[in-house]
């Protein structure tokens, strides 16, 4: 019977294969650091009191939402990041032209958070959420992803008539919680 040739591959046919494979490993580097780029294109920096909304949508692309504001004013919504960590209102007055810029996924806003606050006004001050989860009695839990060094989530729940019940919570973001995750919760 003739010998069997070894299906393990040699080390030199693991030397031929090294470069390619440290070539994609440099190639998907790249690609991760162009597509953080892609994600943090917002820059509010380079936007000013007095800019037009047409220097705003060229500095920071497409708004994910728009709010009605008093006197014909309004408000555009820049969520930006994994999961929805920052979120950048910039709002304008009748006439286009900006009056303020904020980051509105903190503290200082969840605090504004109060009870029988409309769906509307919820909105329009913290942005869409990150995630919205269907209650019992036709209520809604909606929760907000932000920059922490812990693993929080500020969450509001609505109730059937779109008005905040109770205000909101901060409180842990299950998506960091590893034991659910590796369960499958």
């Amino acid at each position: 019977m003739p010998a069997r040739a070894s299906v393990m591959p040699s080390p030199e046919a693991f030397r031929r294969h090294r470069l390619p494979l440290s070539l994609a490993s440099a190639l998907l580097c790249a690609v991760l650091a162009i597509s953080c780029l892609g994600c943090s294109t917002l820059q509010p920096k380079q936007i000013r009191a007095g800019q037009s909304q047409a220097e705003v949508l060229l500095a920071m692309g497409q708004p994910t939402g728009r709010y009605a504001l008093d006197g014909g004013a309004q408000r555009l919504e820049f969520a930006r990041g994994p999961a929805g960590r920052v979120t950048w209102m910039v709002d304008l007055d009748a006439d286009g032209l900006v009056l303020g810029v904020e980051q509105v996924l903190d503290a200082a806003h969840f605090a504004r958070v109060v009870d029988q606050m409309p769906r509307d006004a919820l909105l329009r001050l913290l942005g869409r959420p990150a995630a919205r989860q269907g209650e019992w009695q036709g209520r809604e839990t909606w929760s907000w992803r932000y920059e922490t060094h812990d693993c929080l989530w500020f969450r509001v729940t609505l109730g059937a008539d779109g008005l905040v019940r109770d205000g909101g919570a901060v409180m842990t973001d299950p998506a960091c919680d590893t034991r659910s995750a590796s369960l499958g919760r």
